[in-house]
């Protein structure tokens, strides 16, 4: 039998992907879950099956999140939050403008950290509580091509170790950060990447199903750590690239042919289901 879960969750970015994919292996675990998106509509549809709890919510507004993190906590207490929402952008840093970066990085990591601080105001306060930051691996190591949106994810890990910390220093012992740091998944942030050299990093290894990354995050949920990968080997993989920063220059041009390999591998296999 599922033990009940100790409050309720909310999920950003839950519209659709990965974060409706997390929605919906937290419900079937016993979480009665709040999914927000900036598309309310969407997320209304998507949170239908799942007990139809939504709501707007655009994770730049720090306020915005505040106030989906009290509305949550009105249900049993704020037992989890999970930053999901993010956007990708490819292709050399030099070729985005302005308003590009300040885009991704306020979602990716702005967002996420103001996530991360509503859900903490609550949680401190109950004694209780985790947060987990979908992060990808693309936050352990710098990913060519994906440049900027690499540099938002390592900002939220960085985030997000410093700030577990910062809460154990406190006397914090039953709140949680947790990093989920999965390899690309075959969700809409990649279905029109596969003729795009910008994202062929997105596929040098294992394209993961959302409802496999999801049940990781069930899991995680359950039981924290502060940061997994998926999969395991992948993390150590690219923490090595990371620890040998020279060699990974030198080899970014191998690692990016298995990547396009990889995108016409995934294209055939689109082609042959139909999708």
């Amino acid at each position: 039998m599922t033990k009940p879960a100790p409050g309720t969750a909310v999920v950003t970015g839950a519209a659709g992907g990965l974060g409706r994919a997390i929605a919906a292996a937290l419900h079937a675990d016993g979480w009665p879950v709040l999914l927000t998106d900036h598309d309310g509509e969407a997320v209304a549809r998507a949170a239908a099956p799942l007990g139809g709890w939504s709501r707007p919510l655009d994770v730049r507004d720090s306020d915005a999140c505040a106030a989906v993190a009290a509305e949550a906590a009105g249900r049993g207490g704020l037992g989890l939050w999970v930053n999901n929402a993010g956007i990708l952008v490819t292709g050399p840093s030099w070729e985005h403008d302005a308003a590009t970066r300040r885009r991704v990085v306020e979602v990716n990591a702005l967002g996420a950290m103001n996530g991360t601080l509503a859900a903490l105001a609550v949680m401190r306060a109950q004694g209780h509580g985790h947060v987990v930051n979908v992060v990808s691996l693309a936050g352990l190591v710098a990913a060519p091509g994906e440049t900027v949106y690499a540099a938002s994810k390592h900002a939220l890990i960085a985030f997000s170790i410093g700030t577990l910390a910062d809460l154990r220093l406190a006397g914090h012992r039953g709140v949680h950060v947790s990093c989920l740091c999965p390899d690309g998944i075959w969700t809409p942030m990649l279905h029109d990447r596969l003729d795009d050299p910008g994202a062929a990093a997105s596929f040098t290894g294992t394209l993961l199903t959302p409802e496999r990354v999801a049940r990781r995050a069930a899991r995680l949920a359950r039981r924290p750590r502060p940061v997994v990968s998926v999969p395991r080997w992948r993390g150590a993989q690219v923490r090595l690239l990371d620890a040998l920063p020279g060699a990974a220059v030198r080899l970014a041009p191998l690692i990016l042919a298995a990547g396009r390999a990889g995108q016409r591998r995934q294209r055939r296999r689109v082609g042959a289901s139909g999708d």
